[in-house]
C-alpha cells in the first residue's frame, strides 16, 4: 500500500477534529512535522487574532496574508510589528515589493487601493456588524493584484452565552483592459457556546467555504473597490442565509427530535387529538 502524503494526512486529521480548537490542533501538528509549517499555515483557515497598531492605536486582524516570519503588517500604518530586522528581511520603506519578503508589501498603486478598501470596509463593518474589527490587505500579482478582506465579531465575550464570527474573503483580480476577472474564495468560521442555562450546555462550531468567479467592467482603480465590495457583500449575505436556513434549521430539527421541552404526556395528548381530527375528517 502506498504511503500517505503527510500534508494530506494532516488536513484529513484537522477535518475530523473539533473546529473550535483548530489553532491548538494546528500548532500540535506543526510541532510534530515542522517541515509542513508553511503549507499548513497557508492552507488552513483558523480564527483571526487581533492586535493593536502602535502608530494609529487602531486594532487590526492577524492572518497568514499579512505575516512575515513572526511579524504582522498593520493596514493602518503599513508597518510590521515587531519591526523586521535590517539584517534579515529588511524594512518596508520602499514602495515596491523589495524587503519584507516577496509580495509582503504592496506597490504604491496597490497600497492606495488598500487604504481606500480599509476605509470602505470599516464602514461596512459598522453598518452590518455594529462593532467588531475589519482589515483588508492587498498584494501584487504579475497580471493584476490580490487581497484578503477580514471581518471579526465577538458577541458577549466572557459571558455564559457567547459567539465568535470570523469571515475571510480571499480574492484575485486579473486585469484585462476595461474589465477584470475576479475570483473570490470566502470562508466563515462560527463558534457558538452556551453554558449555565436551565436547558444545559451547547457548543456549536464549524466553518463553511464558498467560491465564485465573475468578470466585471472597470473604470479606474476606484472601480476595483466597488466591485470587490459588492462581491463580498453578496457572498456574506448568501452564506448567512445558508447558515440560518440550512445549518441552524437542521440543528434545530435534530435537537427537537432528540429532546422535548414539553412533557411526554402533553405530547401524547396532542398526537391523540390530531388523530381524532384526522379520523373525523375521513368519515
Amino acid at each position: 500500500m502506498a504511503t500517505a502524503d503527510p500534508f494530506d494526512a494532516a488536513l484529513d486529521l484537522l477535518r475530523r477534529l473539533n473546529p473550535k480548537h483548530t489553532t491548538s490542533h494546528l500548532n500540535s501538528i506543526i510541532s510534530l512535522a515542522p517541515d509542513l509549517t508553511e503549507d499548513l499555515l497557508s492552507s488552513v483557515d483558523q480564527p483571526l487574532g487581533v492586535r493593536g497598531c502602535r502608530q494609529s492605536g487602531r486594532d487590526y486582524l492577524l492572518c497568514d496574508y499579512n505575516r512575515d516570519g513572526d511579524s504582522y503588517r498593520s493596514p493602518w500604518s503599513n508597518e510590521f510589528d515587531p519591526p523586521l530586522d535590517e539584517a534579515g528581511l529588511g524594512g518596508v520603506s520602499g514602495a515596491g515589493n523589495d524587503g519584507a519578503g516577496e509580495g509582503a508589501v504592496p506597490s504604491e498603486r496597490v497600497r492606495k487601493m488598500e487604504i481606500k478598501a480599509n476605509e470602505a470596509f470599516d464602514v461596512y463593518r459598522d453598518l452590518y456588524y455594529e462593532g467588531g474589527v475589519s482589515s483588508v490587505y492587498f498584494w501584487n500579482l504579475d497580471d493584476g493584484f490580490a487581497g484578503v478582506v477580514l471581518l471579526k465579531k465577538l458577541s458577549n465575550p466572557g459571558s455564559t452565552s457567547e459567539g465568535v464570527w470570523d469571515s475571510i474573503h480571499v480574492f484575485e483580480a486579473i486585469e484585462r483592459g476595461r474589465s477584470t476577472q475576479y475570483k473570490l474564495t470566502s470562508t466563515v468560521i462560527l463558534n457558538l457556546s452556551s453554558s449555565g442555562t436551565a436547558l444545559g450546555e451547547m457548543d456549536l462550531s464549524g466553518n463553511m467555504t464558498r467560491q465564485i468567479e465573475q468578470e466585471l467592467p472597470v473604470d479606474g482603480d476606484e472601480s476595483h473597490i466597488i466591485n470587490i465590495g459588492r462581491l463580498v457583500e453578496d457572498m456574506e449575505l448568501k452564506m448567512r442565509n445558508l447558515l440560518q436556513e440550512v445549518y441552524f434549521g437542521k440543528a434545530k430539527d435534530v435537537v427537537g427530535d432528540l429532546r422535548s421541552v414539553g412533557s411526554l404526556s402533553e405530547a401524547g395528548r396532542d398526537r391523540e387529538a390530531q388523530r381524532e381530527i384526522i379520523g373525523s375528517m375521513r368519515r
